[in-house]
């Protein structure tokens, strides 16, 4: 098997409504028989969520989303070794997971959300993803506007890496994720992909969350559960721009994607 520079991190949701998986794996049985497929198909990186993230949805209390994400944490770790990543914006939920065994903070709030979360990066050396999001899942859509998309988000990133920086966080640990799909319209995330190599200007890792997406409904037709092709055209063309991680939900098509994109440009 053709080794990937680029990193695959599979999406393990845990919730009841995720927009193209919700419920799928609701049970610490199913979710681990899951992450074990991911790992088998060569996933990276394991991302566990508890909280739907998808346009208008509803806020999850701290009592559920723990509920919902440590035991399968727990369960994972005892089996594999493989990295794991919280998909969370609360500290507690954070600070529990990498105590249970997670690796990685993906905080699509990029600390926003909860003051205490910087407490929690404080505390440990764990990478920590910050993601751009105008807005919340609850409103994002509404009516997203930018003067430049790419400058804005840019500009975003640069003030969030000055102030983690600032409160003692090294700026090595950070990840970057442009945000695909939260806050965007269709126009808005083409100019990310095609622009992907400026955020790596940053000087951070970039990662890209675009798997499934509506974006890709809206140029395909498909509904959600066929839109791996066309996740895994654009993960191959990520591969132009040095995308670090990708972040999906179908891997092995993905890693598929990147061995027969990389082969064609190595020099990437």
């Amino acid at each position: 098997m053709r080794t990937i520079r680029t990193r695959i991190m599979g999406i393990l949701n845990v919730t009841p409504d995720s927009f193209s998986d919700g419920g799928s794996f609701d049970s610490i049985d199913k979710a681990v028989h899951h992450a074990t497929e991911l790992i088998e198909a060569g996933a990276d990186i394991l991302d566990v969520g508890g909280e739907s993230t998808r346009p208008y949805a509803e806020p999850v209390s701290l009592q559920d989303e723990l509920a919902r994400t440590i035991p399968v944490i727990k369960a994972v770790r005892e089996l594999h070794s493989t990295p794991i990543s919280i998909d969370t914006t609360k500290a507690e939920v954070a600070r529990q997971a990498l105590a249970a065994g997670a690796d990685i903070i993906n905080d699509i709030s990029a600390l926003n959300h909860d003051p205490e979360m910087i407490e929690v990066v404080q505390e440990t050396d764990a990478p920590v993803v910050i993601m751009h999001m105008q807005g919340t899942p609850a409103d994002m859509q509404d009516r997203p506007e930018y003067h430049d998309i790419i400058s804005d988000i840019m500009t975003f990133f640069e003030k969030r890496i000055e102030w983690m920086v600032a409160n003692n966080v090294d700026r090595n640990r950070i990840i970057v994720d442009p945000g695909i799909g939260f806050g965007k319209t269709l126009s808005h995330n083409l100019a990310i992909i095609r622009h992907l190599d400026r955020f790596r200007n940053l000087g951070q890792q970039v990662l890209l969350g675009h798997s499934r997406k509506s974006f890709l409904g809206l140029l395909t037709g498909m509904e959600a559960e066929q839109r791996d092709l066309s996740t895994a055209v654009v993960s191959a063309l990520a591969v132009q721009s040095r995308v670090d991680i990708i972040r999906v939900h179908n891997v092995e098509a993905t890693r598929q994607a990147l061995q027969i994109a990389e082969a064609i440009h190595p020099e990437q």
